[in-house]
């Protein structure tokens, strides 16, 4: 009899660990998927064009409070966690809830989730979420095409909608995002990169997205998203780690397994952070693996008017999942606001409606910032109205996109733009030009 399994996921390495080891596989049944982390991705179905023959009604999408009840609804036997970017802690804790329950718990590796490509791959992963990774990514884009080679990023998976459509998505303009009808979670992943002329890929179906483009890129460059590890075999790692949360790089999962494939280092943010903490977080990732090259990384900020900014009662803007499970207090625009001289960063929680308020309420430790979540139109109008009613003079947004393409900002506000200054040597083209050289 085939083992029957649940997979507790948030929409991204669930569905690649389903396609890549359970789909087709008659060793084993999956009989739900458990969702969280994202707004609104339970109830849904993963649909049977994607789950395969053995699955002709599909795979029910679950909420992860159901998971003792499914367990033992279904008798499930194994339990796979497929999400990312939550303390060793927290696992465990998961672990013992499924023991509990009856059903064994398994923590999926590289070997049956990593597919191989035919081209070079680079990935770019994290310690936790918002530590860098977008622009570490975009740098190592452009020393590659300086270098004479094609790039295209394949991003992480962020599929919340139609789940047959985007199977496989393929985005070289902005009339590509509409089309697609993007979140802003989506967005400020794909925008930097179409702005700097990079295709982007993305979708649930991994494989079929590598195949695709590997027919029009000499390397490809994987983006992870959060914390997880890459779903493509590399031939080289980069991870980022950010000393504004030292100890998180052997503390969280799946970050820590990053650690410890990484070939590359860069400690990103040491022109913010306390100089003691890049010094612990140096000496952690050398124990936890000691061959990694190490470089130390800046993120300048960058406004068009900072005199804008001056004196002025501002309302902060900044990404969302960074915010929330990424469990940062502020980000590059809270940063900016304080650099230029706002006299007063406003908190936005008395004015925050609906999906925005109910964030704040599952996130409590979000401080007097607003996360710019967007997962669906109804959020994208609840932002759009939470800012909107804010008292305040000028907004500061430090989402990695121009959020007035999506809504309108009825204030006056300032856009913050940010990008990777490698410190000293080597640098990430030095590393690049090693492992690669010029085409």
């Amino acid at each position: 009899m085939p083992v029957k399994t649940l997979i507790m996921g948030a929409a991204g390495r669930d569905f690649h660990n389903f396609n890549t080891f359970f789909r087709g596989n008659k060793d084993y049944e999956v009989v739900a998927f458990t969702a969280t982390q994202i707004p609104d991705i339970e109830g849904r179905l993963y649909p049977p064009e994607l789950a395969g023959p053995l699955y002709p009604k599909g795979i029910p999408i679950r909420a992860e409070e159901e998971l003792v009840d499914l367990i033992k609804q279904h008798g499930v036997e194994q339990v796979v966690f497929a999400y990312s970017d939550v303390p060793h802690e927290y696992i465990m804790h998961k672990a013992s809830i499924v023991n509990a329950a009856g059903a064994d718990f398994r923590l999926m590796g590289t070997r049956y989730t990593q597919v191989k490509s035919i081209k070079p791959v680079v990935s770019v992963c994290a310690v936790r979420t918002g530590s860098g990774k977008s622009q570490t990514t975009r740098r190592v884009s452009l020393i590659l095409r300086e270098m004479g080679y094609k790039v295209a990023a394949i991003r992480h998976p962020m599929p919340y909608g139609n789940l047959v459509r985007q199977e496989v998505q393929r985005f070289a303009d902005y009339d590509d995002l509409d089309e697609h009808e993007t979140t802003i979670e989506e967005r400020e992943e794909y925008e930097p990169h179409i702005d700097n002329g990079v295709i982007v890929y993305a979708g649930v179906d991994y494989e079929k997205i590598l195949r695709q483009a590997e027919k029009e890129v000499d390397i490809v460059l994987w983006d992870g998203g959060n914390n997880d590890f890459p779903f493509y075999v590399s031939d080289l790692q980069i991870v980022v780690a950010d000393p504004h949360r030292p100890g998180h790089e052997s503390s969280y999962h799946p970050g820590e397994t990053n650690v410890r494939l990484a070939d590359v280092f860069v400690i990103n943010k040491v022109d913010t952070a306390d100089p003691e903490n890049v010094i612990k977080v140096r000496e952690s990732l050398r124990k936890l693996n000691p061959t990694a090259i190490m470089i130390e990384g800046a993120s300048p900020l960058f406004v068009d008017d900072p005199d804008a900014i001056r004196g002025k009662r501002v309302l902060v803007v900044e990404d969302g999942p960074t915010l929330t499970h990424g469990e940062m207090a502020y980000g590059a625009g809270y940063v900016a606001a304080r650099r230029f001289g706002a006299k007063e960063i406003v908190d936005p929680r008395p004015f925050a409606v609906k999906s925005i308020a109910a964030t704040y309420a599952k996130y409590p430790k979000t401080g007097p910032i607003l996360p710019a979540m967007g997962y669906g139109d109804a959020q994208m109008k609840d932002l759009e109205e939470t800012i909107n009613k804010s008292d305040v003079d000028m907004v500061v947004v430090g989402t990695p996109i121009d959020l007035t393409r999506v809504i309108k900002i009825r204030k006056p506000y300032q856009r913050v733009r940010y990008e990777l200054q490698e410190i000293g040597k080597p640098t990430l083209q030095d590393i690049l030009m090693k492992k690669f050289g010029k085409k």
